[in-house]
C-alpha cells in the first residue's frame, strides 16, 4: 500500500491495531479516510469483498492482515477479522463435517480467494460465499469433491513443512489413505 494512496489511512489504521476483530461504520471509515466512500461502497457488498487484484480498498485491509466477515449496508456496519493462522476442524465418525468454518478453513489453507476456490470446485463464487456464510451446506457430490482436496492438496511452499503435512492431514484424513484411494 503506497503512502498518499486514498486507502492509506484506513491499511494504517488496520496496521496499528492489536489483531482482534474490528467493526467501523461507513462514516467511521470515511473519517479515516477524509473523504467520501464511492456510492457503490453503500450499495454493493462486492465493493467490499476480499480480492486481491483490482481493489485498492481491499489492498487496504488484506495487506494489514485483516478480511472483511461481515458486511452490513443496512446498518452500514463493517466487520473485519484478522487472517486465521490456525484452522478449526469438526468431525463426526472419523469424517470432516463441511461447515463454513471448515470450508473457509481449507481455502485459506490453501490461500485461494473464493474466485479460485470456486473455480477449483466448479462452482460458482457466490455459492463459495453462501457456503461461508452459511446459507447451506454443499451436496454430496460437493463434499466428496472437498474431502479429495483436503487430502490431496497442499500449496507448493508448504510441502517440506511437517506443519503443512499435519494441518492438511488433520482437515480430512492422510496422504496414505488418499494414495491407496487414487490407487498409488
Amino acid at each position: 500500500m503506497k503512502v498518499g494512496s486514498k486507502y492509506y489511512p484506513l491499511y494504517q489504521y488496520f496496521k496499528d491495531r492489536d489483531r482482534g476483530e474490528v467493526r467501523l461504520t461507513l462514516e467511521e471509515i470515511e473519517a479515516l479516510l477524509q473523504s467520501p466512500l464511492p456510492p457503490s461502497a453503500r450499495r454493493q457488498k462486492a465493493w467490499w469483498s476480499n480480492r486481491s487484484s483490482g481493489a485498492l480498498q481491499a489492498a487496504a485491509w488484506l495487506q494489514a492482515g485483516y478480511h472483511t466477515r461481515n458486511v452490513n449496508l443496512e446498518t452500514g456496519e463493517i466487520t473485519f477479522l484478522p487472517y486465521v493462522t490456525s484452522y478449526q476442524v469438526d468431525r463426526f465418525d472419523q469424517e470432516t463435517v463441511w461447515n463454513e468454518v471448515t470450508i473457509r478453513s481449507l481455502r485459506q489453507h490453501l490461500h485461494l480467494t473464493q474466485a479460485e476456490f470456486a473455480d477449483t470446485l466448479g462452482v460458482r463464487r457466490q455459492t463459495v460465499s453462501e457456503w461461508e456464510n452459511g446459507v447451506y451446506t454443499p451436496e454430496r457430490s460437493t463434499i466428496k469433491h472437498l474431502q479429495l482436496i483436503a487430502r490431496t492438496i497442499v500449496p507448493p511452499e508448504d510441502k517440506a513443512s511437517a506443519e503443512s503435512t499435519e494441518s492438511a492431514d488433520a482437515l480430512d484424513g492422510t496422504r496414505e489413505e488418499a494414495q491407496d484411494k487414487q490407487g498409488g
